[in-house]
């Protein structure tokens, strides 16, 4: 018998909060944590806590649902609840498992949970590449070009397409960015959160952002923002306490 998911809840209303909770765990699932805002459900990830999946609001004090999405750790199911139905689009560009529209039924939710018990697991990481001169293609027309990494600063997941910005914002052939981490791994990129993986040696500038993220400054002027997950792994690659 496999062991049951265990979960984590966010939700700001204590009645929808208690109602969500007791709908998982007549499912078999295992209740980590119940919480009622976003930033302590990064502060309790943070703290080590543990979980197969997230049951998110999108409306709540300080990070919302989404924010959250785009800050968990890569890998970690989310699923959005919520009681408007316009927020669908973005929450799938995030990369969410499922949404689920209030009141929750126990129906809808056992789909929900089959749909995470079904989620293959996470492979582990590969063997690093050795470093050296690498480059990728990008479209232009009809045909390819090839760029040089060491001038790339960074990569974005946008219109489900993945981009690199080499001086200039370049359709490449991955259509996710996990392909991309895949394609260049051993190349010391690094997760700013699940839509950025960005090259450290890019990096000219860092500054303070809101909720422990970082706001990054890259060579050509740009300035994208590190998750608050990801800004110790960047941090350390940069050589900051």
């Amino acid at each position: 018998m496999s062991s049951p998911l265990r979960v984590l809840v966010a939700e700001d209303e204590p009645y929808n909060l208690r109602r969500l909770v007791r709908l998982l765990q007549e499912q078999g699932c295992e209740v980590a944590a119940a919480l009622e805002d976003g930033s302590a459900v990064l502060d309790w990830l943070e703290a080590g806590g543990r979980a197969d999946a997230l049951f998110l609001d999108i409306q709540m004090p300080g990070l919302s649902g989404l924010d959250l999405a785009a800050e968990a750790p890569r890998g970690l199911p989310v699923v959005l609840v919520t009681a408007y139905s316009e927020h669908a689009l973005r929450a799938f560009e995030h990369g969410v498992v499922d949404y689920l529209l209030k009141p929750v039924t126990a129906e809808r939710l056992a789909r929900t949970l089959e749909r995470l018990r079904e989620r293959p697991a996470q492979d582990p990481p590969r063997a690093g590449r050795p470093p050296g001169p690498f480059r990728y293609a990008v479209r232009a027309q009809e045909g390819l070009l090839f760029l040089d990494l060491a001038r790339t600063t960074h990569f974005t997941y946008e219109d489900e397409t993945v981009w690199a910005h080499a001086g200039g914002r370049f359709r490449t052939l991955w259509r996710t960015l996990a392909e991309a981490e895949e394609a260049l791994a051993g190349r010391g990129l690094v997760r700013g959160h699940r839509h950025l993986l960005l090259r450290p040696e890019a990096v000219v500038g860092v500054r303070p952002g809101e909720y422990g993220r970082l706001r990054v400054r890259l060579a050509g002027d740009q300035e994208v923002e590190v998750s608050r997950g990801a800004a110790p792994t960047l941090k350390q690659r940069l050589g900051l306490p």
